[in-house]
């Protein structure tokens, strides 16, 4: 057996790594044989010079034997991914969608990574919410009640989890097999039989253009056909945030609205179509449109907001906070941004606004960095929308003492973060391209 530096040194020079070397390296790092110098560099070398599908299949392989499996009978137990975006809460407004469809879903969810805010960070805004259920609770969860939702846990791919705190630090975020590894190691630990992965691509997603996105979302369907398992990649745009709200409290509220019929359209409508997927792969719809069409009756119906309700109460959150917005943590103050001129919002940075957040303490300069729930953005104009002189864009949520920050953004927002044309031009659909594939049954 090659030593780690041979490992590391094979891939740095562009070479294949075989099965046996990528199980080595993996299982001695989670038994801190290896340290994390010697991962970040391994990491750093697959970041420049790439995994081939069948590395990528040992890497993510690994993974998912280094910790514990789930097992569900059903083939109508579907789980949904998303990339990562700004402003991106739909996982809270699908997941009691396709539940009250008749879907069970157990998700795993990650924390924020880079720019983008973290599923597990944003619901930890309902006091007393559990994200690290044991596997036989987070299991009863989902035959319990047909969802339940959890972050990574020392059970499910440990490997993963060391690794992907490593990405955040290190400059390897956006590495196409990594990124694949990372995410279907969790998602066939959770015992699913096919998965919707939502691949973004655009100024707030780690995909930045179509190209990426595409070589993002054929990578995870071939990893998810290799394993045996339903797969549909949905393409969505991500160049401004979803929906009108980014910061964790902010978004929660936002979804908790989308659930009563109140959600912004972008937000509405991407996540009906995922939540479609889910109903389809899952065999409680023949096609895609009567799929859409029992996902928009479970929205408008309520029966979508009680499974939100019952999932909240299962996993010790406060089930108030779904009635009473109050009790949400907030910044104590708000700034209003004016537009300085008049036109037609041309475009808005979703990655900057990403970053702004992470200024104000809503996402991680560094590992183990605490996440201020209460800061945020209200956009109150988005891309296409019509602008005066003096109208407010946005409102930035702060606490007093942070003022000088608050100055910055507002200056970076108004030069160069949204930028208003004088007529209005065409719009990126929200939804570029949508693809099912079949495992073998």
């Amino acid at each position: 057996m090659k030593t780690p530096y041979e490992i590391i040194a094979k891939k740095r020079d562009g070479k294949k790594l075989t099965q046996v070397e990528i199980e080595y390296f993996l299982n001695n790092f989670l038994n801190k044989k290896i340290g994390e110098g010697q991962m970040a560099a391994l990491l750093m070398a697959i970041y420049l010079k790439g995994l081939t599908p069948q590395e990528t299949f040992f890497f993510t392989k690994a993974m998912l034997d280094s910790g514990k499996n789930l097992s569900f009978k059903k083939k109508s137990v579907i789980d949904k991914h998303s990339t990562g975006g700004v402003g991106d809460k739909t996982s809270f407004v699908l997941m009691p969608i396709a539940a009250a469809c008749g879907i069970q879903v157990p998700m795993i969810a990650g924390r924020a990574l880079g720019h983008t805010g973290g599923t597990i960070d944003k619901i930890e805004s309902i006091k007393g919410f559990k994200t690290n259920l044991n596997l036989k609770k987070f299991q009863s969860g989902v035959l319990k009640n047909n969802l339940a939702l959890i972050g990574q846990t020392k059970e499910i791919a440990p490997a993963d989890g060391l690794i992907y705190s490593l990405r955040d630090v290190t400059g390897t975020i956006e590495s196409i097999p990594l990124i694949t590894a990372s995410i279907m190691s969790k998602k066939l630990a959770e015992g699913a039989s096919g998965y919707v992965m939502d691949v973004k691509y655009g100024s707030g997603a780690f995909m930045p253009d179509l190209k990426s996105a595409k070589e993002l979302a054929s990578s995870l369907e071939k990893i998810g056909i290799l394993f045996n398992k339903n797969i549909m990649t949905v393409i969505s745009d991500m160049s401004q945030p979803l929906g009108n709200y980014v910061g964790h409290s902010l978004e929660i509220f936002e979804a908790i609205e989308t659930l009563k019929g109140h959600g912004p359209k972008d937000l509405t409508d991407l996540s009906i179509e995922l939540a479609a997927g889910m109903i389809y792969l899952g065999g409680k719809a023949k096609d895609m449109t009567l799929a859409r069409k029992k996902a928009l009756k479970a929205l408008t119906s309520g029966k979508a907001l009680e499974k939100f309700r019952e999932m909240v109460k299962f996993q010790g959150g406060n089930i108030k906070f779904l009635d009473d917005y109050r009790l949400f943590e907030m910044a104590e103050t708000n700034t209003t941004v004016k537009s300085r001129k008049s036109g037609f919002v041309k475009s808005i940075n979703a990655g900057a606004i990403g970053l702004h957040l992470i200024a104000l303490g809503g996402g991680r300069k560094f590992l183990g960095d605490k996440i201020d729930h209460g800061v945020g953005f209200h956009f109150h104009k988005k891309v296409g929308d019509k602008v005066k002189k003096g109208d407010s864009l946005l409102t930035i949520f702060h606490h007093n003492k942070q003022r000088q920050v608050v100055t910055e953004i507002e200056q970076d927002i108004l030069k160069k973060d949204i930028k208003i044309s004088s007529k209005k031009e065409n719009q990126s659909p929200l939804i570029y391209k949508r693809k099912v594939k079949w495992g073998r049954s």
